[in-house]
């Protein structure tokens, strides 16, 4: 009897469980993000975003228990094969087949605008397995679309990327931790990243380094530094 009732007992648990607790975590893929149009600041630093978003996003996306990014690495390879390395403007059907190449279950593509200081993010998430447009998400909010809101703005729509998936909230306090990284923070690590990519290493290492001393508890700009510094 009580053999029953410990097996009765696991099986109420386990029906109780999330399925996305049960299941293993999905590979999300970000790939470049478009400039759709913006001013206000220089060149540079929108051709630092067009890549530092997407980066930012992938990592944000990775912390959530459900979900891993998609090696960058990988991506970039499957971009370059399709001829799309420099293209920003990616269309479902081709993120389908980077996703697929890179191995990931979903993928992500989007845009950015800054209109000196008012900006925004569009997102569409994109099922690799039928090419489907599950959603396409925004910081439609006008509360939430200051420039110096960058954090808050990308972790809002990390979290809604997540909800079209399925998935449960991001944890209060992961969400808090990335919320709190400044703009300036985020600019110079996309920086950091585009210089990296450029193979200018001592820029990049620059780049990483003014992104720690605006916010010295910033693990990925830590590890970009380490990378380009070969430690």
């Amino acid at each position: 009897m009580r053999r029953v009732r410990w097996m009765g007992a696991v099986a109420a648990l386990a029906a109780a469980t999330p399925l996305w607790a049960q299941a293993p975590a999905a590979l999300i893929a970000v790939l470049p993000f478009e400039n759709s149009g913006s001013y206000g600041q220089d060149k540079e630093t929108f051709e630092a975003l067009e890549i530092g978003i997407p980066a930012i996003l992938s990592g944000t996306l990775a912390a959530h228990e459900g979900l891993r990014a998609a090696d960058r690495g990988a991506v970039r390879r499957a971009l370059e094969q399709r001829q799309l390395g420099g293209a920003r403007r990616i269309d479902a059907a081709s993120a389908t087949e980077v996703a697929k190449a890179a191995g990931a279950r979903y993928v992500v593509t989007g845009s950015f605008a800054d209109f000196y200081g008012k900006f925004r993010i569009n997102a569409r998430v994109v099922d690799a397995q039928t090419g489907q447009i599950l959603k396409v998400v925004s910081n439609d909010d006008p509360k939430l679309q200051d420039r110096a809101q960058l954090a808050a703005i990308l972790q809002l729509v990390a979290g809604r990327i997540v909800a079209a998936l399925g998935l449960s909230p991001f944890p209060g306090e992961s969400a808090a931790g990335r919320r709190s990284v400044p703009t300036e923070a985020l600019t110079d690590y996309s920086r950091g990243l585009l210089f990296e990519e450029r193979g200018d290493k001592a820029r990049a290492a620059q780049a990483y380094q003014r992104a720690l001393g605006a916010h010295p508890e910033y693990p990925e700009a830590r590890d970009g530094l380490q990378r380009v510094r070969g430690s």
